[in-house]
């Protein structure tokens, strides 16, 4: 048919209909689509049923996608979507070089592992290079880097599931410019130090972490941490600190704390916040108001937890700083002095007020549990308490730990037992709390089963989930899934992560609340929780029906001050 004006209408209509129709019948098409999920927005906003879309990194649509494909697409239906849950304290920098999948974390949906309490993995002198492959354990790299951004680069390069940042420690910079010897900085070291937190902070450091009850730490006074904490504050970033006490000088130490936030204009957080030891348990109460009142007085102070009554550190922690002083090799010397270890030994049996006794605390060798030992003969000790190692050799628990600190040459890893479940549930209700698990995070084989650990590195996150939420009842879901995504995140200035909105990173969790648990124990540490389905990093699935993929999308998340001047 020819067009002409009488017939033009009957000749176009058809082709404009059939035109029409095949732009609504035209997909939309995405790298993946997560779909009939429980979305959580990380916020704490009313959880929802929509689908959630990624392209490449990123979340490019949430809302109902039934008529739009994925490449691949994940059916969550009866499931919880969430953003990836942060780590505000890991101690993943080893166990990241020798298994990068992060096992033990992605398996919690644990996306972003925040390293650098007190110690960083950089800078680092020719010296403190050798002091760390000579210090090493089971797991063995040799320290090619020089800078804390060198350090997390490397990671990224070698492969991690997991993304990755990093505080720049107090007592490594110290250690570089200092040493390890108890006295002040001189006024040109104190300007150096200032300069490598600097440095740290145009590479992407998160701020500046300290932990004031280990030397070198410890020999710092309050006029040097609010020095570089300036630097810090200057670039955006944060002070976070395990204090100068969690005991009997716990509200004191937290208003050392405080002080440091006001005069160095930062943003303070407190490691692993507790009262610890029974008879400070009451203080936990005081400590809540001090945090309160500074912040209705302007002052950004939060802090994170994990969720068990014992801690872990090292068996060094019941000998007084001043013994320690010059670094752990001075130490190992002086405990084979039968003068010194005589003074040792009492000391371990006081209840000091200006240092942190944490086997006194504990209140009995019995609640020393020894988790990690270097040496291969010693090894056989991991999972018995102090007491009955003490018992096996025939020995009193304070020699008992001196000698094994001498024949492992190393700190001697050990749990302590001193805190309260009551303080516990208390803590995680605190709407300006987030979590830490102040472990590594490892694999449930090969060299790591060389070692006991906390429990924590396998269960500290479901169990909000799980134990605190759903079976307790401490806190709703939506509010446990902010304090482990949007909370931390805001508190670290993140850019585009810590929720699901479109244009953010999809870093995401989908798990089930009905079922999901913890099981690792003090006992029987390395058994992976369960009910965490799937994990995307950087829009990578690493975890797909609850198996690994073995992906390694993680990247180095960087602070706010990265790239300044």
């Amino acid at each position: 048919m020819i067009p002409t004006p009488n017939n033009m209408r009957n000749y176009f209509f058809p082709l404009l209909v059939a035109i029409a129709v095949s732009a609504c019948n035209k997909t939309v098409h995405y790298d993946k689509i997560i779909r009939n999920g429980m979305i959580y927005d990380g916020k704490g906003g009313t959880p929802y049923k929509a689908d959630i879309a990624i392209n490449a990194d990123t979340i490019a649509a949430i809302g109902d996608l039934s008529s739009a494909s994925g490449r691949a697409e994940t059916d969550a239906k009866g499931m919880a979507v969430a953003p990836g849950f942060i780590n505000m304290l890991s101690q993943a920098q080893e166990s990241l070089i020798q298994d990068g999948r992060s096992q033990s974390d992605i398996r919690q949906g644990v996306t972003l592992e925040v390293m650098g309490e007190g110690s960083s993995m950089g800078p680092v002198t020719p010296k403190m290079k050798k002091e760390m492959e000579d210090g090493e354990g089971d797991i063995k790299y040799k320290v090619n880097w020089n800078t804390l951004g060198d350090y997390l680069n490397f990671l990224e390069k070698k492969g991690v599931s997991c993304n990755v940042a990093s505080f720049i420690g107090a007592g490594t910079v110290r250690t570089y410019v200092v040493g390890e010897d108890d006295r002040a900085p001189t006024p040109a070291e104190l300007k150096q130090m200032q300069d490598l937190v600097k440095q740290a902070m145009r590479e992407g450091a998160m701020g500046v972490g300290s932990s004031l009850i280990y030397p070198p730490d410890f020999f710092a006074k309050t006029d040097e941490l609010i020095a570089i904490s300036k630097e810090a504050s200057a670039y955006g970033g944060m002070y976070i600190s395990h204090m100068r006490s969690e005991g009997n000088r716990v509200n004191e130490a937290l208003n050392e704390l405080i002080t440091i936030a006001r005069e160095a204009n930062i943003h303070a957080e407190i490691y692993h916040m507790k009262a610890a030891g029974k008879a400070n348990w009451p203080k936990l109460d005081s400590m809540i108001r001090q945090v309160e009142n500074a912040r209705k007085q302007g002052l950004n102070i939060t802090a994170n937890m994990y969720t068990y009554l014992a801690g872990a550190t090292g068996m060094t922690s019941a000998f007084p700083p001043s013994l320690q002083d010059d670094g752990f090799g001075k130490l190992r010397m002086r405990l084979q002095d039968p003068k010194i270890r005589a003074q040792m030994a009492k000391a371990m049996d006081s209840n000091p007020t200006d240092w942190e006794n944490l086997y006194y605390g504990c209140g009995s060798p019995d609640n020393v549990l020894l988790l990690s030992f270097k040496q291969d003969s010693l090894k056989k000790f991991n999972g018995k308490t102090l007491a009955e190692v003490a018992k096996i050799r025939h020995k009193s628990p304070e020699e008992t730990a001196m000698d094994l600190i001498v024949q492992d040459s190393t700190r001697v890893g050990v749990a302590y037992f001193l805190m309260s479940e009551e303080n516990v549930k208390k803590q995680i209700a605190l709407p300006w709390v987030s979590f830490c698990s102040d472990e590594g995070s490892y694999t449930d084989s090969g060299v790591f089963l060389k070692s006991s650990v906390h429990p924590r590195a396998y269960g500290n996150f479901v169990r909000v989930l799980g134990k605190y939420s759903r079976d307790e009842k401490v806190i709703t879901l939506q509010d446990a899934i902010r304090k482990l995504a949007y909370l931390p995140a805001t508190n670290l200035k993140l850019k585009k992560r810590g929720a699901l909105l479109k244009g953010y990173f999809a870093d995401i969790v989908i798990f089930d609340p009905k079922t999901v648990q913890d099981h690792s124990t003090y006992t029987k540490p390395h058994q992976y929780a369960t009910g965490v389905i799937d994990v995307f990093v950087n829009g990578v699935q690493v975890l797909k029906d609850g198996n690994h993929t073995g992906a390694t999308p993680g990247k180095f998340v960087r602070g706010p001050g990265y790239g300044m001047k």
